[in-house]
């Protein structure tokens, strides 16, 4: 469903340049959940906001359901991949209810019948007619995600692109959110892209991960490995130590992939 080839972008020039993403390389099947993991600033938003065409001057192949990608994006390309942001808070129209958020995707693509979609997703995410009118600043933080999962999942797509949807919920809520996203990926047989620093989330919601550090993936592991912490490269088991909580121990241990890699 998702093929990455020799991904590759550049920010900036001179002594500003950043060559944020390197010669990445991904395979997603249909239907499948995949997770990208890696600390702040790694590359992991990056190659979402490329497939989505946030950023547009990126090299390489991105191909959808075997159809590659240019830098612009058309309806069907939406149609088929929408992304679920990380602020629940910054991602809602301030001024719009919950009923015209979700209205206005179905209106742009003319799908007809909006208001029969617009009861039926809001069920599906567990909020109900209830909530239609509300505006954003009369939802709690994980009422405002399920909103925005439902107008993600309102043009029903076959790829969802999720850009740590959790991380700003309180844990409590955290699971409720990915337990709706793991139950609509079944029902729905919809292929995740899952960006997220938190590997028990990415271990709970993900059959094969890709760890990524300075912009480069630098080891793909399955879910067992990734449960049982064996794995092949150090930065990922540093990664996988740290998540663990703090320890002095892991932190004084630390190496940097690439520092290494230009010892050697």
């Amino acid at each position: 469903m998702i093929a990455i080839e020799h991904l590759n972008i550049v920010f900036g020039q001179g002594a500003n340049r950043s060559h944020a993403l390197k010669g990445v390389d991904l395979e997603i099947a249909a239907g499948e959940s995949f997770g990208l993991v890696g600390e702040s600033g790694s590359g992991k938003s990056t190659v979402l906001n490329c497939i989505t065409g946030l950023l547009s001057h990126w090299t390489g192949r991105i191909s959808i359901d075997g159809t590659d990608l240019s830098g612009q994006r058309d309806k069907a390309f939406y149609r088929k991949v929408q992304m679920v942001f990380q602020d629940p808070y910054g991602s809602l129209h301030p001024r719009h209810t919950v009923d015209k958020t979700l209205k206005e995707p179905v209106l742009i693509h003319g799908l007809g019948d909006a208001n029969a979609r617009v009861e039926r997703v809001l069920d599906e995410v567990g909020l109900g007619n209830r909530f239609r009118f509300r505006y954003p600043h009369q939802l709690s933080g994980g009422q405002r995600q399920r909103v925005a999962v439902a107008r993600a999942l309102i043009l029903e797509p076959s790829v969802l692109l999720l850009d740590e949807p959790t991380s700003a919920l309180d844990v409590s809520i955290q699971a409720e959110v990915l337990n709706l996203l793991q139950r609509v990926r079944k029902e729905r047989n919809l292929t995740f892209l899952l960006v997220s620093h938190d590997l028990a989330v990415v271990s709970h919601m993900c059959s094969r991960v890709a760890v990524m550090n300075r912009g480069e993936i630098v080891e793909q592991v399955n879910r067992n490995q990734l449960q049982a912490g064996t794995f092949s490269d150090r930065y990922t088991t540093q990664l996988f130590k740290a998540s663990k909580g703090y320890d002095r121990s892991v932190i004084n241990g630390f190496v940097d992939h690439f520092t290494r890699s230009e010892e050697a």
